[in-house]
């Protein structure tokens, strides 16, 4: 099998659109609408429809087999775990094809158009009616990592303490894997990203994007910087566990101190000795501790 090219891919994405009449407007966002995203064989094809109708494009069948045979498809908004905005006013499919290619194809009513291209990487692909000539080139703009406020920087690391003092320390004691996975990247890992985010934006003048989750984190950071950073990553050894959250310790530690003394903001010095202190005090509690002092 022989995966369809770019240009075959954007072929049947318009002669979709342009022999149905309720299709009024095609827009290509994400990477393949940014001018400085890094090339690759997997980037998806992020392909939102204005319509004038809404229900008709709610049928998989009658729409997923005109990009090529496909492996699964996905409707998030009819999902188990359905988005806050999932109420019927749109359709979503995600469609991996067997060829490798990714499609998410996305429908709204013509009237929401304003409300969607705020986004800076938005590429006009089709638009019959001529409402989109206003709109700029392309830009990861809407993606700039935004300054820090005083409060956005207390709540950061509060988040941060809260979770490697309270949640982790026990769930870690308890040995219970799946849940302490969860809150290490689900809890902990967030406020290092947007502090680190800071400490990026600060040093690039916040003109750029760190990408969704921080996935361009490596490209902005020194060698030594990233290899401390990749020490947050552990498997399910629990003495790597271990190691690794007093490597988020030092990490988040280091961080905010830099992005505090940039913004005259005060470091929260008296909590992180104490979270320090508990963490390590649960390192060394036996397993049949009775007591957690």
């Amino acid at each position: 099998m022989k995966t369809k090219t770019e240009k075959e891919m954007f072929t049947l994405i318009m002669d979709f659109a342009g022999s149905d009449a309720k299709i009024r407007v095609v827009i290509l966002n994400g990477s393949r609408a940014n001018p400085d995203a890094e090339k690759d064989i997997f980037q998806d094809y992020d392909v939102s429809c204005y319509v004038t109708d809404i229900e008709p494009f709610g049928n998989e069948n009658d729409i997923v087999f005109r990009f090529g045979e496909m492996m699964v498809v996905e409707q998030p908004n009819t999902g188990p775990w359905p988005p806050a905005e999932a109420d019927g006013s749109c359709h979503n499919y995600n469609i991996q094809l067997l060829d490798g290619n990714r499609l998410d194809l996305s429908f709204f009513h013509i009237d929401t158009l304003k409300n969607h291209v705020n986004d800076s990487l938005t590429l006009v692909l089709l638009d019959k009616d001529g409402l989109c000539k206003h709109l700029p080139p392309p830009s990861e703009k809407s993606y700039f990592i935004s300054p820090p406020t005083k409060d956005l920087y207390s709540g950061c690391c509060n988040a941060f303490y809260f979770a490697l003092g309270s949640h982790i320390p026990k769930t870690i004691w308890r040995k219970k894997l799946p849940l302490l996975k969860f809150y290490i990247e689900g809890w902990l890992r967030e406020p290092v990203v947007m502090m680190l985010s800071w400490e990026i934006g600060i040093k690039t003048g916040f003109e750029k994007s760190i990408g969704s989750k921080g996935k361009y984190i490596q490209r902005f950071l020194e060698p030594e910087k990233w290899e401390a950073y990749v020490g947050t990553y552990a498997g399910s050894d629990y003495d790597d566990l271990w190691d690794s959250l007093f490597v988020f310790h030092d990490f988040f530690k280091q961080t905010a101190g830099f992005v505090a003394r940039e913004y005259n903001f005060d470091f929260p010095a008296e909590k992180n000795s104490k979270v320090l202190s508990f963490l390590n005090h649960v390192r060394n509690l036996p397993e049949n501790a009775k007591s957690i002092y």
